[in-house]
């Protein structure tokens, strides 16, 4: 997986995800995270990667991405300790 960051500033971010999961996983939990005012994915053609922008207030983009990111972790966790029993 490759990520690459096009413009970064302490309240909105864009960045190229060549992975479609990651991407969409990443909008829905950064929907949810306080703070985050706008988050969208979009691809312009199927061969390129999808290109990612979040847009904050009150909270940096990147803390709003490890809030989102540890909130990830947890749920995963949980549906492999259910997949377990």
């Amino acid at each position: 997986m490759e990520i690459v960051i096009l413009n970064e500033q302490k309240d909105d971010i864009e960045m190229k995800i060549d992975n479609l999961t990651v991407a969409e996983i990443l909008r829905a939990y950064l929907s949810e995270t306080s703070g985050v005012d706008f988050v969208a994915w979009r691809r312009d053609h199927i061969s390129k990667p999808a290109l990612l922008k979040i847009k904050s207030s009150g909270k940096t983009v990147k803390k709003a991405m490890n809030e989102a990111i540890v909130a990830i972790i947890k749920d995963s966790e949980k549906v492999m300790a259910e997949l377990k029993k």
